[in-house]
C-alpha cells in the first residue's frame, strides 16, 4: 500500500506520539470528517484516500480505542490547537502551587517589606502562600510578638488574598495559609510594569493658536555699504565713516 503523504513535513516534537497518515498501524479506523461528522469505520486505505481528497491529513487522536479514532484535519493546525490547550492548562496549574514565606518574631521593617512584596507577587499569579513563623530560643515565652507580626502580615495582604483559617501554633512554628482572591475582587499588582502612555494627538477640527500679528511691526535695518538713508542718517549710531563723508562734502562745495 502506498503512502500518500510523507511525514517528513512534520518533524516529531519531543514527547509527541501522534501518528499520522501512513504511520497509523491499524487496518481499520473510525474516521471523523473535516466538519466533525462521523464517517464510520472504514479501512485505513479508504481513510487516507478521504484525507487526500480533502487535501488534509489523517491524524490518530485516540489510539487506545477499538478501532482507533482518526480525524481528517490539517496537522499543522491540529498541533497549534494542542499547544494552545496545553498553554491554557498550565495557567490554571498555578492555583495548585504553594509558595512558602518564612518570618521571624524579630523581623525588621525592611525585610518585612521584601517578604510582603514576594507574597503579593505570588498571590497575583494565582498561587497559594504558606506563611511560617518560627520561634527561636526564649522567644517562646513571648509568643504575642510573633502573633502580632503574623496578623500584620495577613492584614497587609488582605487586598490580594485571604487566610483559610486563623494562624495555628504547631511546636515552635506558627502557620497560616493564604489563598488568592478572584481577579475581579483582587487589587492590581503594584510591581507590574504599566504600559507606556501613547502620545497625545490633536483632534481634527481643532484650531491651533495663531502667532501674533506682525504686519504693523517696523524693523529698521542699516543701509548697505555704510550709506545713509533718505533722511541723511546712517543706520549705525557710531558710524566711523560719517566724518569722512562730511569732509568730502565740504571739499566738493569749496
Amino acid at each position: 500500500m502506498s503512502r500518500p503523504f510523507s511525514s517528513h513535513r512534520y518533524p516529531p516534537s519531543a514527547g509527541s506520539f501522534v501518528r499520522i497518515n501512513g504511520k497509523i498501524r491499524a487496518r481499520e479506523v473510525r474516521v471523523i470528517g473535516p466538519d466533525g461528522q462521523q464517517v464510520g469505520v472504514v479501512s485505513l486505505h479508504e481513510a487516507i484516500n478521504l484525507a487526500r481528497r480533502s487535501a488534509m491529513d489523517l491524524v490518530e487522536v485516540a489510539p487506545n480505542a477499538t478501532p482507533p479514532v482518526c480525524r481528517v484535519v490539517d496537522y499543522g493546525k491540529y498541533r497549534y490547537e494542542q499547544a494552545k490547550k496545553e498553554k491554557e492548562s498550565k495557567k490554571h496549574q498555578h492555583a495548585n502551587r504553594v509558595k512558602e514565606i518564612q518570618l521571624t518574631a524579630t523581623i525588621d521593617d525592611n525585610d518585612f517589606g521584601v517578604k510582603l512584596g514576594h507574597a503579593t507577587g505570588f498571590l497575583c499569579e494565582d498561587m497559594r502562600v504558606k506563611v511560617s513563623l518560627r520561634f527561636r530560643g526564649r522567644e517562646m515565652a513571648h509568643q504575642e510578638f510573633g502573633m502580632q507580626v503574623m496578623e500584620r502580615f495577613v492584614k497587609e495582604l488582605a487586598a490580594y488574598g485571604q487566610a483559610v483559617e486563623v494562624p495555628k501554633l504547631v511546636g515552635r512554628n506558627l502557620h497560616v495559609m493564604l489563598t488568592p482572591l478572584p481577579r475581579s475582587k483582587r487589587a492590581k499588582n503594584p510591581f507590574e510594569a504599566e504600559p507606556a502612555a501613547a502620545p497625545k494627538t490633536e483632534a481634527r477640527g481643532t484650531e491651533r493658536p495663531t502667532p501674533p500679528d506682525t504686519e504693523d511691526r517696523v524693523v529698521d535695518f542699516p543701509a548697505p555699504d555704510g550709506g545713509a538713508d533718505e533722511s541723511g542718517s546712517s543706520g549705525f549710531t557710531n558710524n566711523p565713516f560719517s566724518q569722512l563723508s562730511a569732509q568730502s562734502e565740504e571739499k566738493s562745495g569749496s
